[in-house]
């Protein structure tokens, strides 16, 4: 039987940010998407995931990936639900509860999307991709028109439900499933050292560096994240599991 892939987006993502990634994994795998726009917290969102897979039957291998704030939405559901799956990817986000810092700069987002939604978007753009995606006028495009179809008020819900999400550190410290932390290495949203960090957190994770790649992976680096869930599906149904490349 396939190996179950449960991908969950990040804020301010639909499911087309892995539009580029499902022709590299189907038919190998049963991909299946969750849904983060319309939940006010990281808890619902979990619950709403869970739901995706619940119908999985019994022996199949169940892999999760999270990406930025679908990486918090992950952590929720492996503390919730975390014996049902046996592979996880976290994709540039972090385990660092929100500061008085993060927060004032969430509440200064907020403010401004409520300001000017189009020019904060504009901003959003350059930050969050590499220059060399930042050149690709399709990329750029895909992102614009995601972006818009999300919209403002969705965004200020998920922003809200970060704020507001569980410490859960010491939850990560006791996972026993095979873990990937990937990152771009020019993220600026989640910068590499908050992966390093989660990375030390959970026994045995993995580390994985994506060159030329800023913080959207799914966009700018698919062939290398299919490689990557392949080896790690590869992993998890294996009697014998081979170190990951």
């Amino acid at each position: 039987m396939k190996p179950v892939l449960l991908l969950i987006p990040g804020m301010f993502n639909t499911a087309a940010i892995w539009d580029a990634l499902l022709p590299l994994l189907q038919p190998e795998m049963d991909v299946r998407i969750a849904e983060v726009l319309t939940q006010d917290s990281i808890v619902g969102m979990a619950e709403d995931a869970w739901t995706q897979v619940q119908d999985v039957p019994p022996g199949t291998v169940v892999l999760v990936c999270g990406f930025s704030m679908g990486g918090y939405v992950a952590m929720e559901l492996l503390a919730r639900h975390g014996t049902h799956f046996k592979g996880v990817m976290m994709l540039d986000t972090s385990a660092q509860p929100e500061t008085p810092e993060t927060l004032l700069a969430r509440e200064k987002t907020i403010s401004a999307l409520q300001r000017n939604f189009e020019r904060t978007v504009e901003g959003i753009i350059p930050f969050s991709l590499h220059p060399d995606s930042l050149a690709d006028p399709s990329r750029v495009e895909g992102m614009r028109r995601m972006m818009h179809a999300v919209g403002a008020e969705t965004a200020i819900r998920q922003l809200r439900a970060i704020m507001s999400r569980q410490d859960l550190r010491e939850r990560l410290s006791q996972l026993t499933q095979t873990v990937l932390v990937v990152c771009g290495q020019q993220d600026q949203v989640t910068p590499p050292a908050l992966s390093r960090d989660l990375a030390s957190l959970i026994p045995g994770a993995e580390l994985h560096w994506l060159e030329a790649t800023g913080h959207q992976t799914p966009l700018e680096q698919a062939p290398r994240l299919a490689e990557l869930l392949k080896g790690l599906a590869s992993r998890c149904t294996s009697p014998h599991p081979e170190p990951s490349v």
